[in-house]
Formats: C-alpha cells, structure tokens, sequence
C-alpha cells in the first residue's frame, strides 16, 4: 500500500536550505541538493535541534547545535557526536508539488 501525501511545493526549497514539514504529525525536513529532494526526520538524534536548521554541505546535513552530520540520502550518521540515524522518506515530484510516502 503506498501512502504519498503532499508536503510542499517544488518551489518552496532552495539549494543549501531545509524547510520543515509535519504531515500527519511527522516532523520531517525536506532539502534540495542539485535538483533532487530529500526527506529525512527533522529531530536530531542527540539533542533537541531540528535538522532543518542545519548548514548543509553536499548530501549532508550539520546539526546546527551540536555539529553532527547526518546523510540526506539515508538518514546515516556521518559524524558525531550522535551515534544513531534519523528516519529517510520516500520522496517525488510530481507537477511541481512535493510528495512524500508515509507508509
């Protein structure tokens, strides 16, 4: 069963910026990196930061309080201190809005 809910507009993210969105009471951030979207939850793993705050830096995101590095492609962590991975969504594009799937 596939769940795709919209989230946002294409329009709304920029290169190098997270935006934050709640769909069905998920904090989820989205970001843009050389034309492709990714989702990944928006809670840091170590701390109370949100994600899309971040200084993002190619497929990564920095934890704007701590400066771990999480992966936008898979939720990975690519640097500590935090030591566990945050959540990744399916995302697409279709008619310029963003959809993410929830299942």
């Amino acid at each position: 069963m596939s769940n795709w809910i919209e989230v946002a507009a294409e329009a709304d993210l920029f290169e190098g910026a997270g935006i934050a969105v709640a769909p069905a009471g998920h904090d989820i951030a989205l970001f843009i990196v050389e034309g492709e979207v990714f989702a990944i939850d928006n809670q840091c793993t170590h701390g109370n930061a949100q994600r899309c705050d971040g200084f993002v830096e190619g497929h990564n995101v920095e934890c704007p309080f701590h400066q771990a590095q999480f992966s936008l492609r898979d939720g990975s962590v690519g640097c500590g201190p935090a030591t566990e991975p945050v959540k990744s969504w399916p995302v697409k594009i279709e008619g310029g809005r963003v959809l993410l799937q929830l299942a």
